[in-house]
């Protein structure tokens, strides 16, 4: 991912998908345990990308193009720290997070007990960002920090790997950015944001994004420094929460900004993007973003990151195939 956004862990570690072992055995879910906390996309046209002017060159949102979709079900809200906690339990699972033993947090959310865990001072290009040993979903802040007063809010510290693991769990997958995309829409038509095309109609906030200065001062105008908890501000049109802000949330897709410029039906009819790729897509925005540096809580905005890589501020929401 851009390093402002969220850095790349940068690891080392070999890029797998779900095709590969899981080190647990998924167990048999009947279909109304797997759809539950689901809503049903219709599929068919829509158009995806954008060519906003305050567009990253970088990130690839362009051409509009026309895409057309499958009907789909994708989960109204971002995995919570609880949904996490059950899963952990079940299978024994280790996030890489926790296997490489750190993990990166935004400078203001480091206290007094975790500063001597920071590894390193700041990353570069990106000087809000702290590397900390320990930090992990169930310390997302780090040694001293839990999660155990935050049920609802979205898990973090997650890498791809991870979302995907819980999701094969789950009995789902990820959602490809183009599913992501259309679900996010709501059904509106090129519009800017998630709800249209003004960013604080009625003077009201309607997600969790940065007020004030970034990144020494945060307003808090919308009520939150860090992550809110799922169900925090308004559904889109289709009933989903928080598609823009909070938490970046990993597609299946890996990245390209060029793959999905080509006309021809794989870019274009149930799109599921690059066959190869070092990255992966990651779409929403998140609860650090602001006009000043990155504005990509808008519907069309995507960036990537390293299948390996973990943050305070990246999570992820599952989908389901149309049985």
């Amino acid at each position: 991912m851009s390093a402002c956004c969220g850095p790349s862990a940068d690891r080392g570690a070999v890029a797998q998908d779900t095709r590969l072992p899981l080190p647990f055995t998924p167990p048999q879910r009947s279909r109304a345990d797997i759809v539950r906390g689901t809503v049903r996309i219709q599929g068919g046209e829509f158009r995806m990308g954008g060519d906003d002017p305050d567009a990253f060159p970088d990130d690839g949102e362009g051409p509009v193009r026309t895409v057309r979709l499958s009907p789909f079900l994708i989960d109204a809200t971002v995995v919570t720290n609880r949904q996490f906690a059950t899963f952990v339990k079940a299978t024994g699972y280790e996030t890489d997070a926790e296997r490489f033993g750190w993990s990166f947090v935004f400078h203001l959310l480091v206290g007094p007990e975790q500063r001597p865990h920071v590894l390193d001072a700041s990353v570069p290009g990106a000087p809000w960002w702290r590397a900390v040993s320990g930090a992990t979903w169930r310390a997302p802040e780090g040694p001293g920090s839990t999660n155990a007063d935050r049920p609802r809010h979205p898990v973090v510290h997650v890498s791809w790997r991870d979302a995907a693991a819980y999701a094969a769990w789950a009995g789902k997958r990820l959602p490809t950015e183009a599913e992501w995309e259309c679900a996010a829409r709501g059904g509106l038509e090129q519009a800017r944001y998630v709800w249209g095309d003004e960013l604080v109609p009625k003077n009201r906030w309607r997600c969790n994004i940065w007020q004030g200065t970034f990144p020494e001062h945060n307003t808090e105008e919308d009520g939150y420094l860090g992550t809110a908890p799922v169900k925090s501000f308004a559904p889109n049109g289709f009933g989903l929460y928080e598609v823009a802000g909070n938490v970046w949330e990993w597609c299946a897709d890996r990245w390209s900004t060029t793959w999905h410029a080509d006309d021809r039906t794989e870019t274009r009819v149930d799109p599921t993007g690059p066959p190869d790729g070092a990255e992966h897509a990651i779409r929403g925005g998140s609860y650090l973003c602001h006009e000043s540096y990155c504005n990509r809580y808008r519907v069309a905005a995507r960036t990537r990151n390293t299948p390996d890589s973990s943050t305070g501020n990246m999570g992820f929401r599952c989908a389901v195939d149309v049985g």
